[in-house]
């Protein structure tokens, strides 16, 4: 069973999840804008081991915690961006799916708000990082790569199944049928 633990990184308000594998007792931290004592506890009163952490983009409110849980962890960091990376051969291209904590990790490259976004689906949820909040497309430096996002918004994420939950960088969760419903910033056929 898997279990979504969220938190609220205060620094750039930013959206933490902590997801554990409840049969392997093993967890990854998805975006950890902060480190907080209650994610410590989570993870230790769970007895979950830290197997991972994903990077959805290299924007510091995303990532600020990384240097601490490695300092406390042994993670692997997966993340499309070289620089966070590091010495770690974990860098991500294009779209696949990894095996971590026992869990199907999919991985979906979504650029436009960043070159390196990146979206995550475990089971029936995707973490979409900045590329899409509920109602809103992610914000993007010009017309070209909001394009491209919304582009890749709608190949890549709109098109799953209808029912999977949005867990986004920012905000509360949403669904893809709400997004198809009412995000006005994706310029789709609201009727659908």
């Amino acid at each position: 069973m898997i279990k979504i633990y969220f938190h609220l990184c205060l620094e750039g308000f930013s959206n933490c999840y902590i997801v554990g594998n409840e049969e392997t007792k093993q967890a990854l931290i998805i975006d950890p804008g902060a480190v907080t004592k209650e994610m410590i506890m989570q993870l230790e009163n769970n007895k979950f081991s830290l197997e991972a952490v994903l990077i959805t983009h290299n924007h510091k409110s995303h990532y600020r915690g990384l240097e601490t849980l490695k300092k406390i962890y042994n993670p692997k960091v997966f993340t499309a961006d070289y620089e966070l990376a590091g010495d770690d051969n974990s860098v991500i291209r294009g779209d696949g799916t990894l095996k971590i904590c026992g869990m199907n990790v999919g991985y979906l490259s979504v650029p436009g708000h960043t070159s390196d976004s990146m979206v995550y689906k475990i089971g029936q949820t995707l973490f979409t990082g900045d590329a899409l909040t509920a109602g809103l497309a992610g914000s993007t430096n010009n017309a070209y790569a909001e394009r491209i996002l919304k582009a890749n918004i709608k190949t890549k994420i709109l098109s799953q199944n209808n029912e999977l939950v949005l867990m986004p960088g920012h905000g509360p969760p949403s669904t893809i049928k709400a997004e198809k419903r009412f995000n006005s910033d994706l310029g789709i056929d609201l009727n659908r």
